[in-house]
């Protein structure tokens, strides 16, 4: 083909590779940090799949400090999915109402009641399944939940592990997606119960100390590992 003529075609960028003993550093210093530093919420004193869902489908889009006083309130209303379930969708989205975004309040009434039918999935693809639920959701139901060693991908997580290990993708850039869940896996301990630790302490961090208006960089318990900081 002439030069000039035609389009380049985008190639996804490959997954960088990360030395061993980086992600065991890595994740050591970030679990200690949290166990220290992890601010005390509600939804993580409990392994109740759907409290744990009502908290992640809340969290979407809206301040932890927001969500904290509707998650109560919520749940005071409706105290298990099966009382979820049987009310009516108008009841769920007036008790949703504040929170913005109806669709996850409609989204979590279905769910409730295909739960009902079939039981609570335990495993991240099984979750994926059900109205609502993408890939983040579903891995923090399965790890937060059940234990499972599964990746999980927020916003918060995202720019953290660019930062720290491929500062050349981007968070935010769907063609990057793929590399980033990659990353996420790659760092995960060996176990669901370390990895409900870990899972926790990525977002926390992200929250917390690499945030996107301001790099805390002196507090950060992976600084030893963060390329971005190394490369200025």
């Amino acid at each position: 083909m002439p030069r000039g003529t035609g389009r380049a075609k985008r190639v996804a960028p490959r997954t960088p590779r990360i030395d061993p003993d980086v992600l065991r550093t890595f994740g050591s210093k970030l679990r200690a940090w949290y166990r220290r530093h992890a601010r005390d919420l509600p939804w993580r004193r409990t392994r109740d799949p759907y409290r744990i869902l009502v908290s992640e489908l809340m969290l979407q889009q809206t301040q932890v400090s927001r969500v904290i006083d509707f998650y109560h309130r919520f749940l005071d209303r409706f105290p298990s999915v099966e009382a979820l379930a049987k009310a009516r969708e108008s009841q769920v989205v007036a008790q949703w109402e504040g929170l913005g975004y109806y669709a996850r309040a409609r989204n979590l009434h279905k769910v409730s009641r295909a739960v009902v039918r079939e039981g609570f999935p335990s495993e991240a693809d099984q979750l994926r399944r059900l109205p609502g639920i993408g890939p983040y959701t579903a891995g923090a139901v399965a790890t937060f939940a059940f234990e499972r060693r599964e990746p999980l991908v927020d916003t918060n997580v995202a720019r953290l592990l660019t930062r720290v290990f491929a500062p050349k993708l981007h968070p935010k850039r769907a063609r990057d997606q793929k590399a980033i869940w990659a990353i996420a896996e790659a760092t995960l301990p060996r176990t669901g119960k370390a990895a409900w630790t870990h899972n926790q302490a990525l977002m926390e961090l992200g929250a917390l100390i690499c945030t996107a208006r301001v790099k805390h960089c002196g507090k950060c318990p992976v600084r030893g590992s963060c390329k971005s900081r190394a490369e200025g």
